[in-house]
């Protein structure tokens, strides 16, 4: 499968406790968390079958934003997308910066307030193995002003932007046509209200409801229950932390 510019290749949290969210999505997904590297200021994989599938990062009390899982798009030069975003009204909150030999990341706020990040990939490309339990599934932007958003993910990460749907109940613009569609953009004004705007990842599993009832036992909450869709079986819950997140498994009809 080749790579569309601007791909979603990487998903990380941002939490206070590791530990607790390495127990949590271990027993959700059967991850595992790596050590932490100091190397790389404390930070952590998950890991499934000793295959990489998110990083985990503490969050102390000298760094601001919420506990949040952030989502990082490829790009082949990451100071020159940086360079666009600013042009484009992006608030930069992490300059580029190398890191080690594993690539260069940094990470913008849009113009419509999702945190995004880019990832210049060097000896790590990212999330390669999709077909492992909980890795992601889909991705999308929710965003509180849709054609700022679909222009700045246009110019900026060289999107191919599709137009999915237009009318007034749904607007959705995907990276990607069809089945070949990597990424998607929703008008989601409406549904977040005072919310700001945010990236989403869908992470797979084969059965939602099992996953939402061990997610429950675990300390999570449920925030949209499983419901059967054209595209699958989604659900949208809370860690025991607070943080959002979303699961995707095949339609039980």
């Amino acid at each position: 499968m080749s790579t569309m510019p601007g791909e979603p290749c990487w998903i990380e949290l941002f939490t206070t406790d590791t530990d607790a969210a390495a127990a949590f999505y271990g027993r959700l997904f059967g991850w595992t968390a790596t050590e932490p590297d100091e190397q790389y200021g404390g930070y952590r994989m998950f890991e499934r079958e000793g295959r990489p599938v998110a990083g985990l990062m503490r969050k102390d009390a000298s760094m601001a934003g919420p506990s949040a899982w952030s989502v990082y798009l490829a790009t082949d030069d990451a100071a020159a997308t940086v360079r666009k975003a600013r042009d484009a009204g992006a608030q930069v909150v992490v300059e580029p910066m190398q890191v080690g030999e594993l690539g260069h990341m940094a990470m913008v706020v849009d113009p419509a307030g999702a945190a995004v990040g880019a990832w210049q990939a060097l000896s790590f490309p990212g999330t390669v193995d999709r077909a492992v339990d909980g890795a992601p599934a889909w991705f999308e932007v929710l965003s509180k002003d849709y054609e700022t958003s679909v222009r700045f993910y246009a110019d900026v990460f060289g999107w191919d932007v599709q137009t999915m749907s237009d009318t007034p109940d749904f607007r959705y613009t995907t990276l990607g046509r069809d089945e070949h569609a990597r990424a998607g953009i929703m008008d989601a004004a409406a549904m977040l209200g005072e919310r700001p705007s945010r990236w989403q990842c869908y992470l797979q599993v084969a059965d939602t409801d099992a996953a939402v009832e061990r997610a429950v036992g675990a300390g999570g909450s449920v925030v949209v229950p499983p419901d059967d869709t054209p595209y699958g079986r989604p659900a949208v819950l809370l860690d025991p932390e607070g943080v959002p997140f979303a699961l995707m498994g095949p339609a039980t009809d």
